[in-house]
């Protein structure tokens, strides 16, 4: 009896643990749906429509999955997580070719969800200056969510004016 009651109390331990980071855990979950899909659309996009854009002033597909990465990095980095020193966030948007824009897309997709689950529910409330606005921790975790789900719409956009179903739509 011991023994049963002995596993119970470590597996309450470890359920309760668990949910110390279910925020953190649900955010990521839901950025790896977007991960996958952004990802997977630009690898169904031939390289030489990387350059094309719906209209003049409007970011071609190359340039909206720069700017995901980008992003990526920038969010994080205002939640205290600093980019590896192989990334420049200032230069990041002109990187070219299919195969190095997608490699800096996942490394950066790879950065914050290995980075997310250390945001301290703690913290939640702690307030973010971002530059063109000032949010609270979760909030900015939230923009990271929101902000590869409004260019995963774009480039689904982007795919179907050029004839190209997302992967997952198959």
């Amino acid at each position: 009896m011991k023994t049963i009651a002995s596993v119970l109390i470590c597996l309450s331990t470890f359920f309760i643990s668990a949910q110390e980071n279910i925020v953190q855990n649900d955010i990521k979950g839901f950025l790896g749906i977007n991960q996958q899909q952004i990802t997977s659309l630009g690898e169904a996009i031939p390289e030489a429509q990387y350059g094309w854009r719906p209209a003049e002033g409007v970011r071609s597909v190359g340039e909206v999955l720069l700017h995901v990465a980008g992003a990526n990095y920038y969010f994080a980095s205002k939640l205290g997580f600093a980019p590896p020193e192989d990334v420049n966030i200032m230069t990041i948007e002109t990187i070219t070719g299919k195969e190095n824009i997608l490699a800096i897309l996942k490394k950066s997709f790879d950065f914050v969800q290995d980075n997310l689950g250390q945001v301290s529910s703690a913290d939640f409330s702690k307030e973010i200056d971002l530059g063109f606005a000032k949010m609270d921790e979760l909030s900015t975790m939230l923009l990271i969510l929101d902000h590869s789900g409004e260019h995963k719409g774009q480039l689904i956009a982007y795919a179907r004016s050029n004839g190209i179903t997302p992967p997952w739509s198959k």
